[in-house]
């Protein structure tokens, strides 16, 4: 495959302090014509699951062969691998935590153990292995290396446990997994499953105390100030505020789960799949 040079970043590194532009250096060392492109550093802390989401919903919006570098690493300096995988077209490189158990297994990518220190700096720091082993490969990745090259193949890369949305009771149950910049609760229940379960019929959404009975194609289609539901940008279903914040509006305690039920023949406007 070829790399098409970009390399994007994903971190819980924030943008008040220097590590985001130290992992950038690191990696400029490596290949100076990479061309880097910022997906989130404000991962919350620590949140792997989030960081892996943020990977798994953005890396096919990039050419073929962009390499996907993820540094949310709790573990940093203790036995946890790092990795590199190869799948579907593009190369992803980061801590063998979960983070990118998603997007290997939906890829079914190869991966490799990360354990060849010509791809490393030589000094590597025991607290920003981002910067001083997932950086570097990362650049020599997009610079052509082939990650056979980097260490062993490996066949049980950590596993990202979550829950799934599922069906029991007559009901679709799903999560709230979090809440975007704009505060628009972001759920785990994607379009397709959505619209299977609901078929023909209108959707019974409860989200904590809150019931809504429509899922709306943009946020103007209700009154400014209203809350509703519709599928962002990401196929994923969201409780949103037009014009405002659906996790302020239901603060200081957002839901966490959210549910679907069939209340009958489609009597009102529901989303059209072809959306």
């Amino acid at each position: 495959m070829e790399p098409s040079g970009i390399i994007t970043l994903t971190s819980d590194f924030g943008l008040g302090d220097s590590y985001a532009g130290a992992l950038k250096g690191a990696i400029l060392c490596v290949n100076p014509r990479a061309v880097l492109v910022d997906i989130n550093h404000n991962i919350p802390r620590g949140s792997i699951a989030d960081a892996a989401m943020a990977v798994l919903e953005n890396y096919a919006f990039f050419p073929p062969g962009t390499v996907h570098l993820a540094v949310v690493d709790p573990g940093v300096g203790s036995r946890r691998r790092p990795i590199a995988a190869e799948g579907g077209g593009y190369f992803f490189v980061g801590p063998d935590n979960g983070v990118l158990w998603p997007v290997i297994d939906k890829l079914q990518a190869r991966a490799v153990h990360l354990t060849d220190p010509r791809y490393f700096r030589k000094q590597i720091s025991t607290t920003f292995h981002g910067r001083d082993i997932f950086g570097p490969v990362a650049a020599w990745i997009s610079a052509g290396a082939d990650i056979s090259s980097m260490g062993p193949a490996i066949a049980d890369p950590v596993r990202l446990e979550t829950e799934e949305p599922f069906v029991e009771g007559g009901r679709l149950h799903g999560r709230i997994i979090r809440a975007d910049v704009f505060g628009n609760l972001v759920s785990n229940l994607r379009r397709e499953t959505v619209l299977k379960f609901i078929g023909h019929g209108r959707p019974h959404i409860r989200v904590g105390g809150l019931e809504l009975f429509h899922i709306h194609r943009t946020y103007s289609s209700v009154p400014e100030g209203t809350l509703l539901a519709l599928f962002g940008s990401s196929g994923l279903l969201e409780v949103a505020v037009n014009g405002g914040s659906a996790a302020q509006a239901l603060a200081p305690d957002p839901p966490k789960n959210i549910e679907i039920t069939i209340d009958g023949p489609d009597i009102g406007p529901r989303v059209d799949p072809r959306d």
